[in-house]
């Protein structure tokens, strides 16, 4: 199972030498950033800084920075293990559309063990401490100043917690928050994430809006702030689904929410409409800074902690990052749900490269002529796949996680006078590249064999692959220690 809190997988970490204190004093001023992208980038172990200036509180990086931390701490062997659990859930029906996804994820609800479970106040480590009014100082917190061109300094873990104000649905976001002064966060709230909505609704009727900010959770719960979920479908019966228990929250002291009961830290407020201030630059995910915009901003009136808290950050930045391993861990555990909405699909690949949104790589077994242009633009139509801008559509035969592979066939297998579409559509809010901010265009390249179906009317029809005679390789195999190589 995964780890109850944030502290004890820091503990596992440390006794098989996978987690490094640094008891030097640190800046986060750039300093942090800078450690941290290196070890990241080298593979290297979990930190823990014990002494960061300005701050009394210690700051855990790097704790999902490779595939086999973040599958420890989901309490998980291989990222498979979610999608077979996934996919069990689909069977024997095998539902379309996202009817099919909702009513899949309706059956977790069934599951004693997944849905979230609420604890007294008095039984929350994350209410030992509790700090209101001119007491309230976000300075204490370490932010970190990550880039030389950012405009300020930022959380980039806080769990943003809010509801629809006409349904009562929760949402559970990551957002970066930049921290604007000791009682204000600025929430960076981009127009397609269901936060923005929230405050949307929020505001045309006349209503604040209230907001709490989690930081430290339990393993499973951060993760589920990452996953791409319809808006109906609630993150704590997600993060429930794959620590195989329930999730235990806490009611806030100030506002009408629920936030983990073992997270470290918690921020509560009030967010009033129109309140807005410039926010940025920040340089994102995308390897790219993301200009200043005028976004809410959130006055913390409580702040509720641990006795001795800490804090969990990681660095955005150009990858490969952090954000590796969250990203393929979502590719895998979401292949099942894809497959209800574009069951042509056999595999996907989202490359990190493309920061795991403007790249898909589709594997289709053919069925008849275009089959590759239906797939494309179903995938287009599929929630936040919407804001894929490459989509490469290859064979069944083609490992679609063997970059190698996947471009000799893209290169090879394409006419792109007929085999490149070319479309606009939404884009990601980050996205630099789009001559206009949230729409532009998109690709998608036919890498698949062609039939003649399709017009490929040259003499003999499409070649054979070039590959070895299968008898000869068996005996190479059999013989491969007797040549000494």
């Amino acid at each position: 199972m995964a780890y109850d809190d944030l502290r004890s997988l820091l503990r596992a970490l440390e006794r098989e030498g996978d987690l490094k204190r640094v008891k030097a004093e640190v800046d986060p001023y750039l300093e942090v950033g800078e450690i941290v992208d290196r070890v990241q980038k080298a593979g290297g172990p979990a930190l823990l800084f014990e002494n960061v200036s300005g701050s009394d509180m210690p700051l855990a990086m790097n704790v999902f920075g490779t595939d086999r931390r973040l599958l420890k701490a989901l309490g998980l062997k291989s990222y498979g293990e979610i999608s077979e659990k996934i996919g069990g859930l689909l069977r024997p029906e095998l539902p379309h559309g996202f009817v099919g996804v909702r009513e899949a994820f309706g059956k977790l609800g069934a599951m004693a063990h997944v849905p979230p479970k609420k604890v007294k106040a008095g039984d929350a480590p994350v209410q030992e401490v509790v700090l209101t009014g001119d007491d309230v100082d976000l300075d204490r917190l370490p932010a970190l100043f990550t880039w030389p061109q950012d405009g300020g300094s930022f959380f980039n873990l806080g769990l943003t917690h809010t509801k629809d104000p006409e349904t009562g649905i929760r949402n559970l976001g990551l957002y970066r928050l930049q921290r604007h002064d000791k009682r204000t966060i600025g929430m960076h709230w981009q127009i397609h994430k269901d936060s923005r909505n929230h405050y949307q609704v929020a505001a045309r009727k006349g209503e604040r809006l209230p907001v709490a900010i989690a930081f430290g959770c339990p393993p499973a719960v951060t993760y589920a702030s990452t996953a791409p979920l319809p808006g109906d479908i609630d993150e704590y019966l997600f993060a429930g689904f794959i620590a195989g228990k329930r999730i235990e929250m806490v009611d806030c002291r100030t506002v009408p929410l629920q936030v983990p009961a073992a997270a470290e830290v918690v921020l509560e407020g009030w967010l009033e409409p129109g309140e807005m201030l410039p926010e940025g630059p920040f340089g994102d995910h995308t390897g790219f800074y993301t200009p200043q915009e005028p976004f809410p901003a959130l006055t913390i009136d409580c702040v509720t902690m641990r006795k001795r808290p800490l804090l969990q950050s990681i660095v955005v930045g150009r990858p490969p990052t952090e954000d590796g391993p969250l990203g393929r861990a979502t590719e895998r555990f979401f292949l099942p749900l894809l497959k209800i909405i574009v069951p042509d699909i056999v595999d996907y690949h989202l490359p990190e490269a493309g920061g795991f949104h403007n790249c898909a790589i589709v594997s289709i077994d053919k069925k008849y002529p275009k089959h590759a242009q239906k797939v494309m633009h179903a995938v287009w139509g599929a929630h936040m796949m919407s804001l894929t801008k490459l989509i490469v559509v290859v064979d069944s035969d083609c490992d679609v996680h063997d970059l190698h592979e996947v471009a000799w066939r893209a290169l090879g297998n394409t006419d792109y006078a007929r085999d490149l579409s070319i479309v606009e559509g939404p884009v990601d809010h980050l996205d630099h590249a789009s001559y206009q901010q949230f729409w532009g265009g998109k690709a998608g390249i036919d890498a698949t064999k062609k039939w003649p179906e399709e017009g490929y009317t040259r003499d003999g029809g499409w070649p054979d692959m070039v590959l070895p005679d299968p008898d000869t390789a068996a005996k190479v195999d059999r013989r491969w220690k007797e040549y000494g190589l």
